[in-house]
């Protein structure tokens, strides 16, 4: 019986959200070569896949986190699947940008948040950690209890691990990267020696470099 974290990871591969290129490896904003690439944003402009997504992270919420008064979604990737979790669990929901406004209110969370409520935190991907875990500072900073967050898809980085230890927060993920390179090597998306040029990354994302033929 297939795992949820397969049953994600095939559908974001199906889909292109996640892409795989080894050997023609992107360059992210923080100039680190990647030979993967994803855009969990994808997802929602299929509807089965948009539905499996927001039951599943519904359901994690409703199990693994009790007395919860609100959600919370990280801008921007996470704020159309926290809207819809927040639906279907009928809970109060707001969203973190990644800076405040420059007009107006220069509001940094985006609805009405109260001092004192338990919130759970939805993102969409967990890479390093940083961005998510900045929106967690700012509803802690707003008065607010975070009782975790449940993501999509994590990298697994290591750093990211350490920082949300170092963060107090519990995270919980739909699928990750080990259960992607399974179901990338299975269904023959990718060869063994692009999974272990894949896994080395993984360990040291940063100072990887490409061996292209």
């Amino acid at each position: 019986m297939k795992t949820v974290a397969y049953i994600l990871a095939e559908k974001l591969l199906e889909i292109s959200a996640i892409k795989l290129q080894p050997a023609n490896p992107f360059v992210w904003a923080s100039g680190w070569n990647s030979p993967i690439y994803t855009d969990n944003r994808k997802t929602l402009s299929y509807p089965s896949l948009r539905s499996f997504i927001k039951i599943e992270i519904a359901r994690t919420v409703a199990e693994n986190f009790k007395d919860v008064d609100a959600i919370a979604g990280v801008a921007t990737g996470a704020i159309a699947q926290g809207a819809l979790v927040a639906d279907i669990l009928g809970l109060p929901y707001v969203y973190v940008r990644s800076s405040p406004k420059d007009h107006g209110l220069e509001n940094l969370i985006e609805g009405n948040l109260k001092a004192g409520q338990k919130v759970v935190v939805i993102e969409d991907l967990i890479s390093t950690g940083k961005s998510s875990l900045k929106a967690v500072e700012a509803i802690r900073n707003a008065g607010c209890e975070v009782a975790g967050m449940v993501a999509m898809f994590t990298y697994q980085f290591p750093i990211a691990e350490k920082s949300f230890n170092d963060a107090k927060v519990k995270l919980i993920t739909l699928s990750n990267y080990s259960a992607m390179l399974d179901v990338a090597v299975k269904t023959n998306y990718i060869n063994q020696s692009d999974a272990e040029a894949l896994k080395v990354w993984r360990e040291d994302p940063e100072n990887w470099i490409p061996k292209i033929d």
